[in-house]
């Protein structure tokens, strides 16, 4: 008898917890069925994206997250074991999760201060638009996908936070020589950046601005934290590019009274473009869930000491890096 009570008591305890257990916060699916499609054919190319989704999922109007790859524009790939158990661990919250693959314009070619900087810019417009591409694809298939397509987050790393936040704030990036690629009318609901940054902060309007989390370490040799060039190039440089880092992207969704999600990384490098997969998940699902998902309009600065070296004297120093 008193067996059969232990038992009944062990039963009650699992489904109380299953109860507790909520969607987008906690992993509430155990499997995750994975597939591979075809977004776009161009020049003999073919792109593809992995799609990652809950099994047994009853939801018919999910969130979709769309993951964009780093490497320099000139190599990286969608589906490294990083990446892939990333995928796996938010499809397991209830999200619909798509890694992607993009042309690679800067394959066999350095993206540093010796490539002239109207060929960045152009490389920026480019991978923006296949990630619009990407999108599209996935929104013309919502219905097979179950994707609410008010609910579309990107997410990028390095190169990739760069292509994500120009995808999401430029312009000439919804079309090309075809015609429209996707809908002005059109805005994604969240962008998660992992050391990323913007050509111009005029792109960001009260009207346009999008909830934005932003990861970036102060000491980011490549992409800066604040406003500086890109690799930090030399003015006599052909690839001396200003660039708006993470810090200033927030500084300017703040003064707009915009939602904004910014985890600096207090003498962190360049490496902060993927730390956070593996090491912020919490971070990125408080994000989505309450500013994406929940609308609540936060402004929130958070940062990590990372205990590293103090960042060389041409950067900026930031108060709140201080002590």
């Amino acid at each position: 008898m008193k067996n059969i009570f232990l038992m009944l008591c062990g039963i009650i305890l699992l489904s109380s917890e299953l109860c507790a257990q909520e969607r987008f916060i906690d992993d509430v699916f155990k499997e995750v069925d994975e597939s591979t499609h075809t977004y776009f054919e161009k020049e003999n190319e073919t792109l593809q994206l992995d799609v990652y989704q809950p099994q047994g999922d009853n939801e018919e109007a999910r969130p979709l997250l769309l993951y964009v790859h780093g490497g320099g524009f000139s190599g990286g790939r969608r589906d490294t074991d990083g990446i892939k158990k990333f995928c796996r661990r938010m499809a397991a919250k209830g999200y619909v999760v798509a890694s992607m693959s993009y042309t690679l314009v800067m394959k066999g070619q350095s993206f540093s201060c010796e490539q002239p900087a109207p060929n960045k810019i152009e490389t920026f417009k480019l991978t923006g638009q296949d990630i619009n591409r990407a999108t599209h694809f996935m929104l013309k298939e919502k219905d097979k996908f179950k994707i609410a397509s008010d609910k579309v987050v990107l997410l990028g790393s390095s190169a990739g936070a760069e292509a994500i936040l120009h995808a999401g704030y430029w312009s000439d990036t919804r079309k090309d020589e075809s015609g429209q690629i996707i809908s002005d009318d059109f805005s994604y609901a969240g962008l998660i950046s992992m050391a990323g940054a913007l050509v111009s902060l005029d792109w960001i309007s009260k009207e346009s601005a999008i909830p934005t989390q932003l990861f970036h370490g102060t000491c980011d040799n490549l992409v800066p934290y604040g406003v500086a060039p890109h690799h930090y190039c030399q003015v006599s440089d052909p690839g001396y590019l200003p660039l708006y880092g993470g810090n200033a992207i927030a500084e300017r969704l703040k003064v707009l009274g915009k939602p904004y999600y910014l985890v600096t990384a207090c003498q962190g490098k360049h490496e902060w473009a993927g730390k956070p997969l593996h090491n912020n998940t919490s971070e990125m699902t408080d994000f989505l869930y309450h500013d994406v998902l929940s609308d609540k309009q936060r402004q929130l600065h958070v940062y990590f000491d990372t205990g590293q070296d103090a960042c060389p004297d041409n950067y900026p120093e930031f108060n709140f890096c201080a002590d």
